[in-house]
């Protein structure tokens, strides 16, 4: 709605945005490259945490899109709260595993992993080293997914299958994890994605004006300090104030948005409506 009044190309801060709007803050970046280093050098299974809207799945878009081909299927799991057997199917039909319905019977965890070990050892024949991604991990509420995990970690092992595993979630799958000794011990690394800093949180709106085509800075710096401290530098939440605080400045026909929209934007966005 606004774009044309900004002279934009599209709206910079669509969360939505295409893979070329990433922005590599020193976490991100951090993760990014370990999470590589895992898949890349064969070590087996990582976990990246971050409270929500830090970016944790848009990393993930962007490792699929960085990995050579040999690291396909890039099977990225976005449904935890399914039960084991439910998952694991998914996972084994993600993975292009075939023969496990027949009509409408149900399928056993046990006959499932063991399908998907054995889809694992076509692909590696085939060349390929897929990545098996577990997101929202922290929403897993059956046990059995972390043990069903764990079997296939042992199958690296006694197989020699070689896959990587990704167990991504907000900051309590720490703690989940941790109390799983065996499944713990076997992440090579563990990566936590933070908040931006003031100067990452302004180099970042920066980038994403620049994405979006703008010509000139659209935000004072009294803007962007408040920004910082009102969405603690969370991306989603920076997304949203200056998507706001941008429909906002058009409306009023601004030249560029100060502190005061900033303010405004975020008093509706995150005010507690009473009961």
């Amino acid at each position: 709605m606004y774009e044309s009044y900004w002279q934009l190309e599209r709206n910079p801060f669509d969360d939505a945005a295409d893979l070329g709007s990433y922005f590599p803050g020193d976490t991100h970046q951090a993760a990014l490259l370990k999470l590589r280093y895992v898949i890349e050098n064969g070590k087996g299974a990582a976990l990246l945490g971050g409270e929500t809207g830090v970016g944790k799945s848009f990393l993930l878009q962007v490792l699929s899109r960085q990995l050579a081909d040999p690291y396909r299927p890039f099977a990225h799991l976005v449904f935890p709260q399914m039960a084991a057997a439910e998952l694991l199917a998914y996972l084994a039909v993600e993975l292009g595993a075939t023969g496990l319905y027949a009509g409408t019977e149900t399928v056993g965890v046990d006959r499932t992993v063991r399908e998907i070990d054995q889809r694992l050892g076509q692909l590696n024949a085939e060349g390929c080293r897929p990545v098996i991604v577990i997101d929202e991990a922290h929403l897993i509420d059956d046990w059995q997914v972390f043990q069903a995990m764990r079997l296939l970690l042992n199958f690296q092992q006694g197989a020699g299958r070689q896959f990587t595993l990704i167990f991504a979630g907000q900051n309590e799958l720490f703690t989940t994890i941790h109390r799983m000794g065996q499944l713990e011990e076997r992440l090579a690394v563990k990566c936590q994605l933070r908040p931006l800093t003031l100067d990452e949180t302004s180099r970042y709106v920066a980038s994403r004006l620049a994405a979006a085509g703008a010509q000139r800075s659209l935000f004072a710096a009294d803007s962007l300090a408040l920004l910082h401290e009102l969405s603690g530098g969370i991306p989603r939440r920076i997304n949203r104030l200056c998507d706001l605080a941008l429909l906002v400045g058009f409306a009023d026909e601004l030249h560029a948005i100060s502190a005061r929209q900033i303010e405004a934007v975020a008093e509706e966005l995150f005010a507690v409506i009473p009961d």
